[in-house]
């Protein structure tokens, strides 16, 4: 049996559609998210800010920006307003790609994505650039002779530093067009206790994708060479937390759950 699909494991995708509420998940996923809650709390609340970022960023990309084709790059469970569900409420013509390499995220987004004529999910690593930028489901929706919305919300915690998931970005960026966009979220323990840390990691070991944590200086290096968007009114071009970002007050979204995450949204000069 395929690790990723074995049942008496959790993965990501599951845990996260739980914590949003969703119904996509296993016994085994809420499980895991019910240990790992006992002592990070604040683990939902993270969650909806993720989920909260990336609904904020593509709302700003389609309305703002006239970015109206998006590659979102282990995108997870369509679950709770998905990308392409924003998109069209702004732009009629928006085109979405899928990426995901659990084929239960694949199956269940095939069927709800079924009558979608401008969206496709496929199953693809995303560390394999090349394939994902060359499939068949990209090339039918994505015009990369204009501004592309690169979506890579809460997966870079997913590949390992010997997997340079820094270059991995720049392969993607590198493929698309002056004026297309970055969104980027990744998790972070700075100023984490560090039991509260080995915890975090810990329930997502048990999922056949273990997570890094990464600082400050090290999720800034996916942002090398593109242009940050202030995250907020007033503020500068800086990495935020993750509920900061497009948030209408700042200080209110600073909470415990989005202090667990850095976010950021870039042009490509």
């Amino acid at each position: 049996m395929n690790e990723a699909t074995a049942p008496d494991r959790p993965f990501a995708a599951g845990m996260y559609d739980y914590l949003l509420g969703g119904t996509a998940n296993t016994a085994v996923d809420r499980a895991t998210v019910e240990q790992m809650i006992k002592v990070l709390p604040e683990m939902r609340e993270g969650a909806w800010a993720n989920r909260g970022f990336l609904q904020r960023a593509v709302a700003r990309m389609a309305g703002e920006w006239g970015i109206n084709q998006f590659l979102d790059l282990g995108a997870g469970l369509p679950t709770q307003r998905h990308t392409h569900e924003v998109v069209r409420e702004l732009r009629p013509d928006g085109r979405v790609v899928y990426v995901d390499i659990d084929p239960r995220v694949i199956e269940r987004g095939t069927k709800l994505l079924a009558d979608e004529s401008g969206a496709a999910v496929f199953q693809a690593d995303i560390r394999d650039a090349e394939r994902v930028l060359a499939a068949p489901e990209t090339r039918a929706l994505i015009d990369f002779d204009r501004p592309v919305g690169l979506l890579m919300v809460a997966v870079t915690h997913f590949l390992k530093d010997e997997d340079d998931p820094w270059d991995l970005v720049r392969r993607y960026v590198d493929a698309v067009p002056s004026g297309s966009y970055l969104a980027i979220s990744a998790p972070t323990a700075d100023k984490q206790a560090a039991r509260i840390r080995d915890a975090m990691l810990a329930g997502l070991a048990k999922t056949p994708t273990p997570a890094v944590e990464r600082s400050m200086e090290e999720f800034s290096r996916f942002l090398d060479g593109l242009e940050i968007v202030p995250p907020y009114s007033g503020a500068d071009p800086v990495v935020a937390h993750i509920g900061q970002w497009g948030a209408e007050d700042p200080v209110e979204a600073d909470d415990d759950g989005s202090r667990w995450w850095y976010a950021a949204v870039a042009r490509k000069p």
